[in-house]
């Protein structure tokens, strides 16, 4: 599932490869690869996809309104995708600094890691936060100045969760807040800060509308907790599944999943969603999927040619949620070219 080695492929190909599919796990596969390539396997790019979904979600809500900007939903996207390169990288690193990344531990098997696996050299490293950093330092002053308050109060409870999560001395993911976390950052911030952004000002259907997409990604990182809950009890890293236990956990997470298309149904009932958002009916197989897996305890091995193992229910649950969020767009942008289609 989307291996891309050897000199038979291009690094356009490489780079692309980094974005789909799963997770790469070969260390040995991945230091053939050329810098760049290696920086995006390490930083996890495979998951960005939620932030590039986030804000093409509060983009297309600032097109139904009639007042997108194109160059602001540019830097917007940009941003986003950079903000999250950013956390995965220094989720990496505290984590790495606590000693929480041994050799043992989930986040070194089921794909690279920077520090921990010795891919990075420190000045690929060094080279390629700085230019992450300062990328995403010029968005956000671009918006300071552009949008004034309006930018800050999206901006810094956005960037201080994103720290908070992993890199405080208490950090959110060890108190069993990091799950609720990510549906704050997703959902309201993300969605809701993208039409902000991209319009001049808030909307109560951009924030209503970004609450099944943010309950999306709390469903990946409960899953992901669930599949290294025993590491993490261990650790004394309080995820919410280590304090719930892990069949409750599996409850919770099967409820989210449940609850992205009851919202969703609810708001196109109340009237700020379009009838389009039925197709979201298309995502059900994954959705069944997804809860099948979560009603049963995950197997003692992985099944021949998995990829990503130790993680299971993260893997259901990413799946489906990159497809939701795929349809949800597509509603959106067909909602936004007949707007009158409602209820």
């Amino acid at each position: 599932m989307n291996r891309p080695s050897g000199p038979a492929r291009s690094k356009a190909e490489l780079w692309l490869g980094a974005f789909i599919g799963f997770y790469r796990p070969g260390v040995e596969e991945v230091r053939r690869l050329d810098a760049v390539s290696k920086f995006l396997y390490a930083s996890r790019s495979v998951i960005l996809v939620i932030s590039a979904q986030a804000a093409l979600i509060g983009g297309l809500l600032a097109v139904a309104s009639r007042e997108f900007r194109p160059l602001h939903f540019v830097l917007v996207l940009a941003g986003f995708v950079v903000a999250h390169m950013i956390s995965n990288l220094s989720n990496d690193y505290f984590g790495f600094r606590r000693g929480h990344d041994t050799p043992d531990s989930p986040r070194m098997r089921y794909t690279v890691h920077p520090l921990a696996s010795g891919v990075l050299e420190r000045r690929t490293l060094a080279t390629g936060l700085t230019v992450l950093c300062l990328a995403g330092g010029a968005v956000a002053a671009f918006f300071v100045v552009e949008r004034g308050w309006l930018a800050l109060a999206f901006l810094v409870p956005g960037v201080a969760l994103l720290l908070w999560y992993d890199a405080a001395p208490v950090p959110l993911k060890a108190i069993g807040l990091g799950e609720p976390a990510t549906f704050i950052v997703w959902g309201p911030l993300m969605v809701g800060g993208a039409y902000a952004m991209t319009t001049g000002h808030v909307s109560d259907t951009a924030f209503y509308a970004s609450i099944p997409y943010g309950l999306g990604v709390m469903s990946i990182l409960i899953g992901k907790h669930i599949d290294q809950l025993e590491f993490d009890a261990r650790s004394g890293n309080g995820t919410l599944p280590v304090l719930l236990g892990e069949r409750a956990a599996r409850i919770l997470d099967a409820v989210v999943v449940v609850l992205m298309y009851g919202v969703a149904l609810a708001l196109v009932a109340l009237g700020h969603l379009t009838l389009f958002t039925l197709a979201l009916a298309a995502a059900l197989p994954r959705a069944r999927r997804a809860l099948a897996v979560l009603s049963r305890p995950r197997p003692a091995q992985p099944p021949a040619g998995y990829v990503g193992w130790p993680l299971w229910y993260h893997r259901v649950c990413l799946e489906h949620n990159r497809l939701f969020g795929w349809l949800y767009i597509a509603s959106l942008a067909a909602g936004a070219a007949w707007p009158e289609v409602r209820v």
